[in-house]
């Protein structure tokens, strides 16, 4: 078979990106498959095109990648391909609907709003402590603030800052994040980290700043891997995903509280879902090629609830 694997790209997280992509095309390679690796760019079509690959792996993160954008050209150009589909992606990128979708599907969530950089800058638009970050980027990129309970003046906005933010109640507690491959949960790693899980605690740090499995009490395991498993189903997501939690154990099971859900999580060895996958038995090339063989198009579930309807 013909792999072609497609990271880069121009987002935020082009590198992170693009060390996917390469640990994914050398597993592919390890096993005998004939793999490019291609850097997305608007040239990415022809390129496609020219090198004609049964199946497209996406190692692209960030907008374009996780947002729809590439599915809907790989739907396009009839190229089967890995993870999640047009729609799911799509919902799952935009923090606004994809909340909308997981309260329809009883997921927890904490309360948030939409607001203009203007409106936030002007005054408190929640009682402290909240968080004010990017509504459709991931990875923590374009992440803004934490406004701690004891602040009494609004953050300022850059003038160059984007339009609109999500403003959402801070969660106390520990962070967690469970991975789902094929609809099924695989175990819940924890961050050892402060109140904000940034872009350098997640991959400068990525060796030392994780417990996996979590130490937690049964009940909540076991419960934070179901909520996993609904909000992979809510969406409609193929492949594999990774919810991200907040948990204020003071509150036991109920203090469990979805932040996020990635349909393209990083991939490599040494990454949440490749660690995961590791501890149940499952090596790094024998995880890609499951994704290889579970490729296809019209990734979108018509049977995963009415959640287009939830959120339109």
């Amino acid at each position: 078979m013909r792999i072609a694997v497609i990271a880069g790209g121009p987002s935020l997280e082009r590198d992170i990106s693009l060390a996917a992509g390469d640990a994914c095309a050398k597993a592919l390679q390890s096993l005998g498959y004939e793999t490019a690796l291609f850097d997305a760019s608007r040239g990415l079509a022809t390129e496609l095109v020219g090198f004609a690959p049964d199946v497209a792996f996406n190692a692209l993160h960030g907008r374009w990648g996780e947002d729809g954008c590439l599915q809907g050209l790989l739907e396009w150009l009839q190229i089967p391909y890995t993870h999640s589909g047009v729609a799911a992606s799509a919902i799952a990128m935009d923090k606004v609907r994809c909340k909308r979708a997981f309260k329809a599907a009883g997921v927890p969530v904490a309360d948030s709003i939409l607001c203009h950089r203007d409106q936030i800058a002007a005054g408190h638009v929640m009682a402290p402590p909240y968080i004010v970050k990017p509504h459709n980027e991931g990875s923590s990129l374009g992440g803004f603030a934490l406004i701690e309970s004891d602040q009494s003046d609004p953050p300022s906005m850059p003038a160059d800052a984007r339009e609109f933010f999500m403003v959402e109640t801070y969660i106390p507690g520990r962070e967690l994040t469970a991975g789902v491959v094929d609809g099924k949960g695989l175990t819940v790693s924890e961050f050892m980290i402060g109140a904000w899980y940034d872009y350098g605690s997640k991959y400068e740090l990525s060796e030392t700043n994780r417990k996996l499995p979590a130490n937690l009490p049964d009940g909540v395991f076991a419960y934070c891997l179901e909520l996993a498993e609904r909000a992979h189903a809510a969406l409609g997501c193929r492949g594999i995903s990774r919810t991200d939690f907040r948990w204020d154990e003071s509150r036991g099971r109920d203090g469990l509280i979805a932040l996020e859900i990635n349909t393209q999580p990083g991939l490599r060895p040494d990454s949440n879902i490749g660690q995961q996958a590791a501890l149940l038995g499952i090596d790094f090339p024998e995880l890609c090629k499951w994704l290889v063989d579970d490729a296809g198009l019209n990734r979108d579930d018509p049977q995963a609830g009415d959640f287009l309807d939830v959120v339109s």
